[in-house]
């Protein structure tokens, strides 16, 4: 699909345009063909941008960007959109309540994103949910691509190349640097086009029915539910052993996702995970007793170094009263690690080792990755607890019941039968 506004990037290079074959330099799109536009963030822009897009055509193309790993959380500070016949705009999201008026504006509308399940929570976050969606990474992932990334999806697709030179930015810097803007609108300036292209190539492979299948579940799967103990994913928290070292590592972790959330800052820019770790291990009393311990400098460190003692104190009087949490966390219906099953179930250990290497060698066949084809939990599951009678029948069902699409069932229903009924022989040490 091109446009007056668009590169004309319907098909790659053909490889025969170079002596002896040799594949065309993809040529570099340094910026958007109708110019970089300037960020909405007026009530007024809102409801032009929404009038623009309603009036559009065909699908659009989304994307955002956050501020991971500098600010709290995992919220957008920059929306970009286009639709053929609105072009391309960038919104601020920070300066809405909401951005339902572009929500509503989309209703019905296909939205193109590359690798969507990253982007869909902030958006939802904004108001905006797709009711239709083709996400270019994973039909990439799908077709069997080498590399997924856009720019070489673009590459390999439509013989372009993208100006890329900010993507560890800080997006919530206001105001934006115009070369910023340049490469946040670049991300939605080819994505229709690559839709197309991507499209056409599931439909010659057979697999587009199974691609809109996969879109179809990452744009109504739900959000994760918060996690328990969440403070229990501190990096190289496996060292500590005492009740007391793990109150006082939660109480650490607590103080410090308390302080991040009020500076709206990513909790490692306080402290990191080894620092926590560290004051766990060694318990410091005194705040020159803190600052001698790794990890403890910088001005987070000294400024607040009151209240990390406070925590510390704190998780020793939970220990003291019987309050330290167990050393392993609330239980899950998860399977165990598959390094652990030979000793605790042989038989579940054959059928994994069974069932693993002919679902790669099936996704192999077709082209795609082997966790594309069937998740590794989704086979673990049904490797650990089989149904009760292994039919194709009750098998196939135990996969759909696991999150397993019908056309994932469907290519692979028979082989883990067969694992499970049959499996091979135990395995060497």
């Amino acid at each position: 699909m091109t446009s007056p506004t668009s590169p004309a990037v319907a098909t790659s290079p053909d490889p025969s345009d170079r002596p002896g074959g040799e594949q065309a330099a993809p040529t570099l799109v340094a910026e958007p063909a109708g110019g970089v536009p300037v960020v909405t963030d007026t009530p007024a822009g809102l409801a032009a941008c929404a009038a623009a897009l309603a009036a559009g055509t065909g699908p659009v193309a989304v994307d955002a960007e956050r501020a991971s790993g500098i600010r709290y959380g995992q919220r957008a500070f920059l929306v970009q959109l286009k639709r053929a016949g609105a072009g391309i705009w960038l919104v601020d999201p920070e300066a809405f309540e909401d951005l339902a008026p572009l929500d509503e504006a989309l209703r019905g509308v296909e939205w193109v994103l590359h690798a969507a399940s990253q982007d869909l929570p902030c958006l939802a976050d904004c108001g905006m949910r797709p009711d239709l969606l083709f996400d270019t990474e994973l039909a990439a992932r799908l077709a069997g691509l080498p590399r997924v990334g856009l720019a070489a999806v673009l590459e390999s697709q439509l013989g372009l190349t993208l100006a890329k030179e900010h993507s560890m930015a800080d997006w919530s810097t206001r105001p934006l640097p115009v070369d910023w803007l340049n490469y946040a609108a670049l991300d939605v300036e080819l994505l229709v086009e690559l839709r197309d292209a991507l499209a056409v190539l599931l439909e010659e492979q057979g697999k587009l029915a199974w691609a809109e299948q996969e879109f179809e579940h990452v744009r109504t799967t739900p959000p994760a539910a918060p996690r328990q103990d969440p403070w229990r994913r501190t990096s190289g928290m496996a060292a500590l052993k005492r009740p007391v070292q793990l109150a006082v590592l939660r109480r650490l972790w607590q103080a410090r996702e308390d302080l991040a959330q009020h500076r709206d800052l990513a909790p490692g820019r306080l402290l990191p995970d080894s620092a926590l770790v560290a004051a766990a291990s060694t318990l410091p009393r005194t705040v020159p007793e803190l600052r001698a311990t790794r990890g403890f400098h910088g001005r987070s460190a000294a400024r607040e170094a009151p209240r990390w003692i406070t925590a510390i104190r704190a998780g020793i009087e939970d220990a003291a009263a019987g309050q330290a949490p167990p050393r392993h966390g609330p239980g899950s219906d998860a399977p165990p690690p598959p390094r652990a099953w030979r000793d605790r179930d042989p038989l579940a250990d054959r059928r994994l080792t069974t069932a693993k290497p002919r679902i790669a060698r099936a996704a192999e066949a077709l082209g795609m990755p082997p966790e594309n084809l069937l998740t590794p939990d989704t086979l673990r599951r049904v490797c650990w607890t089989p149904p009760e009678t292994i039919t194709p029948e009750t098998v196939a069902a135990a996969l759909a019941e696991r999150g397993a699409r019908p056309w994932q069932v469907e290519q692979t229903s028979a082989i883990i039968t067969v694992a499970l009924l049959d499996p091979d022989p135990a395995r060497d040490r």
